[in-house]
């Protein structure tokens, strides 16, 4: 059994396998005056309110992005399992070749996407996750990361928005009817969600042009606000929710982790 933990800037997702098998899934807010303590003790819930004890994993994995509480629930995950929390970054000795110029400034949960993204589809598939930043994850099938795009996420948009314009409410994003808002709500979900998922097929299309060889790579969606924007999109066919799970899934299994 393998707990995995994506920790993100606005949420940490919680993963527990038993095999192959994603057995639960939680999530938390990223919250950095949480002691491990108080990290250790919302793990452990979720754990035991699922019929499980914390002392099964036989391995600990982790993907961040988000430095200020790296430390304390890697910890923390250590301190509930008594296994060793094993991080995973650009030196990591994994199945891809980060062909970039800066490989070790790559994210930890890029990694782990595009590792699963050849694993499981074994074909050139561009990642896109959506997460607190959108990124768009370039990888071929034999196992290269050529790179990719960074962009802001659709909820990072959204509350930019609402911050910086004192008459403009927050709102939530639920897909519009129309493009023509009657309402400001409205008028701003159209411009954000829609803006969004233009851009998104337009990333896509311009990536696939300057694809090496010409080949036409598969697209899979990811991310807490996959399932929300890639239905509206023209480019992207398959939502797979639980990438980076099982990229980590993956990478412990390459690294040994819970053997």
């Amino acid at each position: 059994m393998l707990l995995t933990l994506d920790v993100g800037n606005t949420e940490i997702t919680v993963g527990w396998f038993e095999g192959e098998t994603l057995a639960g899934r939680w999530r938390l807010t990223t919250n950095p005056d949480r002691t491990p303590d108080e990290w250790g003790a919302a793990l452990a819930a979720f754990l035991l309110q699922a019929g499980r004890s914390p002392n099964e994993a036989r391995g600990v994995v982790y993907a961040s992005v988000a430095p200020a509480v790296t430390q304390s629930i890697a910890q923390a995950a250590s301190a509930i399992t008594g296994r060793p929390a094993v991080g995973i970054d650009g030196r990591s000795p994994l199945p891809i070749t980060l062909d970039v110029d800066e490989p070790l400034s790559v994210g930890a949960d890029r990694i782990v996407n595009t590792l699963a993204a050849k694993v499981l589809y074994g074909t050139d598939m561009i990642v896109v996750d959506f997460g607190t930043a959108t990124t768009f994850d370039c990888i071929t099938a034999e196992g290269r990361f050529i790179g990719g795009v960074i962009m802001p996420g659709l909820r990072t948009s959204a509350d930019q928005l609402s911050r910086r314009a004192a008459k403009l409410p927050a709102t939530e994003l639920l897909p519009p009817e129309r493009v023509i808002g009657r309402r400001t709500e409205e008028c701003i979900r159209a411009g954000v969600l829609l803006g969004t998922v233009d851009a998104v097929d337009g990333i896509v299309r311009r990536i696939t042009r300057e694809w090496p060889g010409g080949k036409a790579p598969k697209v899979v969606a990811t991310g807490g606000l996959a399932g929300l924007v890639a239905p509206l999109t023209e480019t992207m066919k398959e939502v797979a929710p639980d990438l980076t799970l099982h990229g980590l899934r993956i990478a412990a299994a390459h690294l040994g982790v819970g053997k």
